[in-house]
Parts: C-alpha cells; sequence; structure tokens
C-alpha cells in the first residue's frame, strides 16, 4: 500500500503544534511521519528524549508509523551501538533512517535487531551501498528506502540520478520512499530553506504535481512532505490524489455540454495499447454512447495538452476522448472541450499503453 507521510522537526516547533499538525494530517489518511536526529548531541539527550517521545507517542496514537533520521555522528553523541537499538525503540520509534551508513555489516546487523525496528537506508547516495548491505545476508523484510531532501536550491537529484538509484531497491522488492516540497511551509532541519525536495525540478511545482510525479514512474511507494506545516487545503488535496491512478487536473470550456463534460470527468479512462505520437485515447466512451448525436462546437486548432472528444462527423469515432500529446491542425471534426493544466502536462509522458488515468477538474 503506498502512503502519505508528514515531517515534524520536535527541536524546532512545539510539541503542541506538532500535535496539532499530526491532528491534521491524520485527519486527510496520512499515516507516515518523518523526523530528524541529525542536529542533535549528548548535552541534549534528556530533552530529546522527552520531546521526541512525546510527539512520537502521539502519532501511534493516532496510527502512524513514525521513522527517525540518524547517521553514525547521532550513534556517537547519544552513545548508542549499532547492535542495540533499545534507545529508538525507548522513544517510540517504529524504524530508523541512516542518512549516512556503515560499512555494510553493520546495517544487516540492525536488520535484525530484537526491538523489530525498521532499518531505512539512503536511497540518494548512488553507490553499491544496497549492494553491499545484502551481500552480508540481510533480512530484506526490515529494509527500506528513502531519498534524501535538499534545502538548497538547485542541489536536488536529477531525475536520471533519481531513476538508476531508485530502480536498484525496486528491483530488490524494497519499499522506497521520496520527499515533496510544501510551497507555504517553512520549517524544516536546517537554517537554509528554500524549499525541501527530493527532485529538484519538482523545487516549484505544485505540491500535487510533485506527488503524482514520484507516483507515477512506478518506483515510489511513499511520498513525504518534508517541510513543516503544509496546509490543511495541501493536505487535502495530496489526499485527494488515487497513488494507483494517474489524475490529470484539467478545465473544462465553458460551452462544453453535459454528456461531453460527464465522458471527460465519470467514465473510466484508459490508453489504447496501440500507441500514438500525437494522442492518448480513451475509446470506451465511443462504444457506451453509440448514437449520440456529438455537435461541433469548438473545433479550434489543438495544442498540447487539449482534452478532445470526437463529434459525429468522424462516424464511428463520435464520442471518443482523446488528449493531444502534439500541436495538431483541427479537420473541424473534433471538440475541444477542455485541457491539462500547464502544471500537469509533464505527466502526460507517463501514460503508457493501457494506462488507467482520470480527469480532476481545477477551477
Amino acid at each position: 500500500m503506498r502512503k502519505l507521510g508528514i515531517s515534524v522537526y520536535p527541536n524546532h516547533s512545539s510539541v503542541e503544534e506538532i500535535k496539532a499538525y499530526m491532528d491534521l494530517a491524520a485527519k486527510y489518511r496520512f499515516t507516515r511521519v518523518f523526523t530528524c536526529l541529525l542536529s542533535v548531541d549528548k548535552d541534549d539527550k534528556e530533552k530529546i528524549v522527552q520531546e521526541f517521545t512525546e510527539t512520537i507517542n502521539y502519532a501511534k496514537s493516532l496510527g502512524m508509523e513514525v521513522v527517525a533520521d540518524v547517521s553514525p555522528k547521532v550513534f556517537g553523541e547519544l552513545e548508542i551501538s549499532y547492535d542495540d537499538l533499545s534507545f529508538f525503540k525507548e522513544i517510540g520509534a517504529d524504524g530508523i533512517r541512516l542518512d549516512m551508513g556503515f560499512t555494510g555489516n553493520e546495517e544487516s546487523i540492525m536488520t535484525f535487531n530484537p526491538q523489530d525496528l525498521d532499518i531505512e537506508l539512503n536511497i540518494s547516495s548512488g553507490t553499491r551501498y544496497l549492494e553491499n548491505i545484502l551481500s552480508y545476508q540481510a533480512n530484506t523484510s526490515k529494509l527500506m528506502g528513502c531519498h534524501n531532501f535538499y534545502p538548497h536550491r538547485y542541489t536536488g537529484l536529477s531525475y536520471k540520478h533519481f531513476i538508476e538509484t531508485t530502480q536498484i531497491y525496486k528491483e530488490n522488492g524494497i519499499r522506497t520512499a521520496a520527499f515533496v516540497n510544501s510551497p507555504t511551509a517553512k520549517i524544516g532541519p536546517w537554517p537554509v530553506e528554500e524549499g525541501l525536495c527530493t527532485l529538484e525540478m519538482h523545487r516549484h511545482w505544485p505540491i500535487t504535481t510533485q506527488a503524482k510525479h514520484l507516483w507515477a514512474t512506478d518506483l515510489i511507494d511513499d511520498v513525504i512532505i518534508a517541510n513543516s506545516f503544509a496546509s490543511e487545503e495541501e493536505l487535502k488535496a495530496l489526499s485527494d490524489i488515487s497513488p494507483y491512478q494517474l489524475t490529470l487536473d484539467c478545465v473544462i470550456e465553458d460551452a462544453t455540454p453535459e454528456l461531453e463534460r460527464k465522458i471527460v470527468l465519470e467514465e473510466f479512462h484508459f490508453n489504447r495499447g496501440d500507441v500514438s505520437d500525437y494522442v492518448i485515447r480513451s475509446t470506451q466512451s465511443r462504444v457506451k454512447y453509440k448514437g449520440h448525436n456529438f455537435v461541433p462546437f469548438n473545433t479550434e486548432n489543438m495544442a498540447t495538452g487539449d482534452i478532445l472528444v470526437e463529434t459525429s462527423l468522424y462516424a464511428h469515432y463520435a464520442g471518443e476522448l482523446q488528449v493531444a500529446l502534439l500541436p495538431m491542425e483541427n479537420s473541424g471534426k473534433t471538440n475541444v472541450v477542455g485541457h491539462i493544466t500547464v502544471d500537469d502536462q509533464v505527466l502526460l509522458p507517463y501514460i503508457k499503453p493501457w494506462q488507467k488515468f482520470k480527469f480532476n477538474e481545477v477551477k
């Protein structure tokens, strides 16, 4: 099951603020929480235990899974050994994410921890890190993978690197996660905050497009908002997205007749297997509404992202829905009934043969 998650930073926000944010996230079916221990030192240990324990236990009471970000430095500061992870169990965590790793054998030993904690690895490092750990016969049922996020603009991952590194985890059947940026949220683990995201290309995208893009790659299971506190509007918008069926935000032309509007927004769509360079074709509506007279009302030339419904001038094609992938000249027989938002047009290349998809009307 693919999940949505939030991030909280007890050393940068009050416990009351974090609890209120968790309540809001739980309302919209968020089930993962990321928190960060990277900036702690041993002088803060008692305070850390108190604040993190309170916030983590509150998340658990809401049915959320909590993973804490750590590194070998944190192990040293808190006087924790890789073969005794009881500290993390005591503060209530379900797992730990290793921002920086050990040699491979230590991680493999951690996957057999008696505290039953999940061990999440840093996917973004781009080395043979996972393969090395697996060579030490790790318990893969306790392994997960999660990318980094990047607060400094222009430092986020390239798309190519993201794909190459994540594929290794999916090929080994390991759960994956990545981060998206909330434009309204301002709190992260570090003083620099120019947006928090895994992919650099996402930094200024709408949060819903970021999430849909990650899921469209078929390489990411869980999408986590990296910064806090995201707005209720953003949380709700993310919760309304299907992680399994690509949803395209669109605007419908005011003059569009009721049936054509229904075809766009209510019918079940999938791309034909015999794909075209020019259009995505969803053909079941032409079968369902065979015999209806689809009258031309907007036959302007077509641009990338336009939503089309064929008129009855195209005979047995009448009622077929298409999405334009390239600019095309209109013969006068095709109605342009709406268009995919500019932001979501980046998702069109991810609609594969037989891919299921749907539309979400925005105003």
